[in-house]
């Protein structure tokens, strides 16, 4: 037996008590006469003492070492009132080295300068970096946050189902990852970008609830909220259901959970709804962060006659920014020079300020003319005090560039709403948009129900076609995405023909959807949501690196394992493949 008890358990109640435990050497403090040593598992720290007389029982153990200590536990003279185990020590008797670690260390581990660490190196060395209590305990945490919710779809009458990895190739919206077969030479599988076809399999076959914490795969772009390569989402699908049917459960679910693990003030349901076209309106994104009370405007009319080249001929969205929120001329230049970084896109940025005399002061204040103060006051609601940062450009880049003005204004103003998770549907997203190469593609997914059914896809411009899809938001991060599914092959195939699919692809790409809904299919509704980004929330951390256990880096590889990696001739030989050089 290694141990009989963990190192974070031992109390005074142990005093006397002889014990085995065993972890790994964090600390040794050599004061001659006695040498301490922090000894550290999952479970917490104790404090170990050697005396002189035992010195060489310490021969080769160095920070970071596994040993085995044997000894009785006594109580502290100097308690430590930051740890649990803080009013008792252990004097040892025996010690033995039980994992052997190397002097030098590639970086310090549960060093308050581990945060300082390049992060390539970190990951190189994972198995060290996860040793950090931070980072330990933030995987411990993803644990129990996926225990809680397999209990409480348990409790809700879903069905846990495990589906294929290994699937088929089809337009879900995100570059495959394939993986070649080497029994059907010249045919390839591909990692489900989602489980959606098969969730909807399950639906036709008679199972009324399905869910399970799933493996999603998309050789998609890194960010800092995006792991590359795969990301787990709690997926649930419902027979017989309706947008409203889902947001239940998203609401019964999504607070539950949060409550449990945060001291923060959470949002009830009924969580705030808001349709795709309004969100572009106000927020100038489609996943708004409602800690942020400033609002975009549209006040293109207020300017139709104004003598400003700058304006003329656009669209000019305005941010108020509240009579309180102190800003100098240099805070003016700073979000000016934000605005046109290459990643913003602004031409420039225009602003004023109506001071509390009655005047109108600084930027474009030349140009303000009383009627268009009037207007602005009247009819947009700024009041004496307020500053009006204004962005001009063709309509769809305005919003944009004034949503990411607003977002950085409640960052650099302070203006979030602390310590609050603050949800959001956002619904009614468009069915179809442009490409970028100017035809018409799916907008959200193509598994969606139009609403206005068939007769809406036959009658309406396609641009004007909304769907039943929606998103759970929160402070900004997009947590989950859902939908009505379209279930009837007829509507299926005039959707998909819109895109430019025609009913052959669509049989090719999507045939066991297409024959099942030949055979009684129901009406079927789902969601899922991201177990990633709610562990991110939840830690309040913006890197998503941060709460996944061995994670890729921004290039997507693994730097620990050395994936992606070579392999040999043989084995290409064996899946039938050959290298372009």
């Amino acid at each position: 037996m290694y141990r009989d008890h963990n190192c974070g358990e031992l109390t005074i109640k142990n005093v006397g008590e002889k014990v085995t435990i065993a972890g790994w050497v964090q600390r040794i403090r050599n004061l001659g006469s006695m040498i301490f040593i922090d000894l550290r598992d999952q479970f917490g720290i104790t404090q170990i003492v050697v005396s002189a007389d035992n010195k060489e029982k310490l021969e080769n153990v160095v920070s970071e070492c596994v040993i085995q200590v044997v000894g009785t536990v006594v109580e502290r003279s100097n308690k430590n009132t930051k740890i649990l185990t803080g009013e008792i020590e252990v004097e040892a008797q025996e010690i033995e080295i039980l994992g052997k670690c190397k002097n030098v260390l590639p970086f310090e581990v549960n060093s308050e300068k581990t945060g300082e660490v390049k992060e390539d190196l970190r990951l190189e060395y994972r198995f060290l970096d996860l040793r950090n209590d931070k980072l330990h305990k933030t995987i411990l945490l993803r644990s129990e946050v996926m225990k809680t919710i397999r209990k409480k779809m348990d409790e809700l009458g879903f069905t846990e189902i495990q589906t294929p990895i290994l699937a088929n190739s089809s337009p879900e919206g995100a570059r495959d990852y394939l993986v070649p077969s080497r029994l059907n030479p010249g045919e390839f599988y591909a990692l489900p970008q989602a489980p959606q076809q098969f969730k909807q399999l399950l639906m036709v076959s008679g199972f009324d609830k399905y869910f399970q914490i799933a493996p999603c795969f998309r050789d998609e772009d890194p960010r800092a909220d995006r792991a590359p390569g795969e990301f787990y989402q709690l997926d649930f699908e419902m027979s017989f259901a309706t947008q409203e049917d889902v947001f239940k459960v998203i609401e019964e679910v999504v607070p539950y959970t949060f409550k449990k693990f945060t001291t923060w003030k959470v949002d009830e349901g009924p969580f705030v709804k808001i349709p795709y076209r309004e969100a572009m309106e106000k927020y100038g994104i489609d996943k708004p962060d409602l800690r942020n009370p400033l609002i975009i405007q549209d006040v293109t009319k207020v300017f139709e006659n104004i003598e400003f080249n700058a304006f003329k001929d656009k669209t000019v969205k305005a941010i108020v920014v509240p009579d309180g929120a102190e800003q100098g001329r240099k805070f003016f230049d700073k979000m000016t020079e934000f605005a046109t970084t290459d990643e913003v896109g602004a031409k420039g940025l225009a602003w004023t300020k109506f001071e509390k005399d009655g005047t109108v002061q600084g930027g474009i204040a030349k140009f303000i003319t009383d009627e268009a103060k009037a207007k602005l006051e009247n009819e947009y609601g700024v009041k004496a005090g307020d500053s009006i940062f204004f962005i001009a450009d063709e309509f769809h880049k305005a919003q944009k560039i004034a949503g990411l003005v607003r977002i950085e204004l409640g960052k650099r103003l302070n203006l979030l709403e602390k310590d609050t998770y603050r949800f959001c549907f956002i619904v009614d997203f468009p069915m179809y948009e442009l490409s970028d190469e100017g035809t018409i593609d799916f907008c959200h997914n193509p598994f969606s129900m139009p609403q206005g059914g068939l007769d809406a896809l036959e009658s309406k411009d396609p641009l004007d076609i909304l769907a039943y899809q929606f998103d759970l938001v929160c402070n900004g991060y997009e947590t989950m995405s859902g939908a009505v599914r379209n279930h009837d092959p007829e509507i299926m195939v005039k959707a998909f023909e819109i895109a430019g699919y025609d009913e052959e692809v669509l049989k090719e790409k999507f045939g066991a959807l297409y024959t099942a809904f030949q055979f009684g299919a129901p009406p079927h509704a789902g969601m899922a949501p991201g177990i990633d980004r709610m562990i991110m929330l939840l830690r309040n951390e913006e890197n998503i690196r941060e709460i996944i256990a061995f994670p890729m880096d921004g290039k997507a590889q693994d730097l620990m394992c050395g994936a992606p990696n070579e392999i040999t001739e043989q084995q290409l030989r064996e899946v039938h493949i050959k290298l372009r050089k």
